[in-house]
C-alpha cells in the first residue's frame, strides 16, 4: 500500500498507534499495563527520599508506593518538588524523572526552566520565524520559555501561539497548585492515541482494528529478532537485560564489499527497528567482518539515520573488540511486552 497511514487500537486492553507508511511500519507506540509505570510526560508532585551521591542524584517519592530518581540536582531540604517522568523504567527499578519541565504540544513546546522563544533551525524563513515569535508574544505575554516547533512552519501563526497558550496555562495551573505534604499526580502524560496525534502529522488518524490494515503482519515482523535488510543481508537484534545486542550478517553476498553494504543497511533502518520495537538503553552491534578503514562511512550512515529520529541517541563508538556501541533512551513501552514473538 502505497501513502501514509496512522491507525489507532487497542492490544489486549492497552491503547496502540501505528504509523504505516508505503507498506512498512514506520512508527509503533503502545501504552503500559497496570503496574507497568507511568507513561512519559507525566507530572508528579514529589518528596525527597534519599540522597544517592554515587549515581549523582536522589530518590524521591511518587504517589501509589513509587520511586523516582531524580538526577543531577542539589538536595532540595524536605520540600515537595514537581518532576516529570521522562522515560520507561527498567524492572526494578525507579523511575527517571527530571525537575525541568517541558509541555509539548502539536505546534509548540513550553519550557518553564529554559527562558526565550526559540523556532526550530529547520524553519529557515527569517520573516516567518519573526512572525511566529511575534503571534506567540501577542497571544501569550507572560509565557517564560518556549519552542516552536518544525512541523508548525506551515501552519497558522495564530493556531501555532494558541497551542503555545494553552500549554503555558498548564504550566500555570501547576505552578499556583496548592502543595500537599504527600506525592501526588498532578498531570497525566499522554497515551498512544494523543501522543500519535500529537506526534505523526500528514493525514488524519483512524480508529479501526489493526487486522483490518494489516498492521497484525507488521507486528510479527517488528517483534521477530531476525530482520531482512537490503540485498539479501540479515540482522538479529535481541533485547537482554543488560543491553540490546544486534548482529549483522552478510547473507548469501561473497563479494569485497558485503560487510559494508550488510553494515550501511543496517545503519540505514536501525532508528526504524529500534523506535518501532521500544527499545533503548545500551546497544551494542556486532558488525558483519569489514576492513578497518571503512568505518568512518558506516559511522557517517548512523550519525546521519539517527539525526532524522527523534528519540534521543549518542553514538558512543567502536569497542577494543570492534563492537559499535549506542546509548538511547527508554522513552517506548517494549512492542514484545504486548506482541511476542511467533
Amino acid at each position: 500500500m502505497k501513502g501514509k497511514e496512522i491507525v489507532l487500537d487497542q492490544i489486549s486492553g492497552r491503547k496502540a498507534a501505528a504509523c504505516v507508511v508505503d507498506g512498512v511500519m514506520h512508527d509503533f507506540i503502545v501504552d503500559p499495563g497496570s503496574g507497568e509505570g507511568p507513561v512519559p510526560g507525566t507530572i508528579f508532585r514529589a518528596l525527597p527520599d534519599r540522597p544517592v551521591k554515587g549515581q549523582g542524584g536522589q530518590f524521591v517519592r511518587l504517589p501509589d508506593g513509587l520511586k523516582g530518581f531524580l538526577r543531577g540536582t542539589a538536595p532540595f531540604g524536605g520540600k515537595s518538588v514537581l518532576v516529570q517522568v521522562t522515560g520507561v523504567a527498567e524492572p526494578g527499578k525507579a523511575v527517571p524523572v527530571t525537575a525541568k519541565l517541558l509541555f509539548k504540544g502539536r505546534f509548540g513546546i513550553v519550557t518553564p526552566m529554559a527562558p526565550g522563544i526559540n523556532v526550530s533551525r529547520r524553519i529557515k524563513d527569517e520573516d516567518r520565524r519573526t512572525e511566529l515569535t511575534e503571534a506567540i508574544l501577542r497571544a501569550c505575554p507572560d509565557v517564560t520559555g518556549a519552542i516552536v516547533r518544525s512541523c508548525a512552519e506551515h501552519v497558522e501563526a495564530a493556531e501555532v501561539a494558541q497551542d503555545i497558550a494553552d500549554l503555558n496555562r498548564q504550566w500555570i495551573r501547576l505552578e499556583n497548585a496548592s502543595a500537599p505534604e504527600a506525592p501526588e499526580l498532578l498531570s497525566q502524560g499522554p497515551d498512544a492515541h494523543a501522543f500519535a496525534r500529537r506526534e505523526w502529522h500528514g493525514v488524519e488518524p483512524v480508529v479501526a482494528p489493526f487486522a483490518d490494515h494489516g498492521i497484525d503482519e507488521l507486528l510479527d515482523e517488528i517483534s521477530h529478532a531476525h530482520i531482512n535488510l537490503a540485498g539479501g543481508a540479515s540482522a538479529w537484534i535481541e533485547p537482554t537485560r543488560a543491553l540490546v545486542a544486534i548482529d549483522v550478517n552478510t547473507g548469501g553476498d561473497s563479494s569485497p564489499a558485503a560487510g559494508l553494504k550488510a553494515n550501511i543497511a543496517l545503519a540505514r533502518d536501525l532508528p526504524r527497528q529500534l523506535r518501532c520495537r521500544g527499545l533503548g538503553g545500551q546497544i551494542t552491534i556486532d558488525f558483519a567482518p569489514f576492513p578497518k578503514r571503512e568505518r568512518r562511512q558506516v559511522e557517517q550512515a548512523l550519525r546521519r539515520a539517527f539525526q532524522a529520529d527523534q528519540i534521543e541517541t549518542a553514538l558512543v563508538g567502536w569497542t577494543p573488540l570492534g563492537h559499535f556501541e549506542l546509548q538511547r533512551k527508554r522513552e517506548r513501552f517494549p512492542v514484545s511486552q504486548v506482541w511476542p514473538q511467533r
